[in-house]
């Protein structure tokens, strides 16, 4: 399988942008997220799919929990952030602290807090399964950010 052509495929498929933040050894940590889901109702379980070589997905497992946060369009900036491979991260990003400990993202449109009920490995990739602790709507009248065909744009 052309490795190209599958994400060009698959980049069809519109996602929403979220930041999955966490505390580790004392200090934030962060990366962007497209492919967060939700799980099961009953329970109440997420999941997000991280590479597997992630260092700040080590950090985040680590941790043992994690915060969800559904980024605004009009975050790209943090959004950038978060995709970097930077260790400041948070640096001028204003962020409160969930009851996991893990960083809720100021301008968030909403956020999902958790603690890790699995990990299972598939291929490069793995997959998180979150227990959901808490969450929160904070802004309804606000467009998510979402990712299309290897850009970003709005929903609205």
């Amino acid at each position: 399988m052309d490795p190209i052509e599958f994400r060009n495929t698959l980049g069809c498929f519109p996602t929403g942008v979220t930041a999955v933040t966490a505390t580790s050894q004392g200090r934030p940590v962060g990366m962007a997220i497209g492919s967060f889901t939700s799980v099961s109702l009953d329970p109440a379980l997420v999941g997000f799919l991280p590479t597997r070589d992630s260092t700040t997905w080590a950090q985040i497992r680590e941790s043992g929990a994690f915060c969800v946060n559904i980024l605004a369009a009009d975050q790209l900036e943090l959004c950038g952030a978060m995709a970097s491979r930077n260790d400041d991260k948070f640096d001028g990003v204003d962020w409160t602290r969930s009851r996991t400990g893990s960083p809720v993202l100021t301008g968030a449109i909403a956020w999902v807090d958790c603690k890790i009920d699995a990990v299972h490995e598939a291929g490069d990739h793995d997959i998180v399964i979150g227990r959901v602790q808490h969450l929160e709507i904070v802004a309804t009248d606000v467009d998510p950010m979402v990712f299309f065909k290897g850009q970003y744009g709005t929903f609205g």
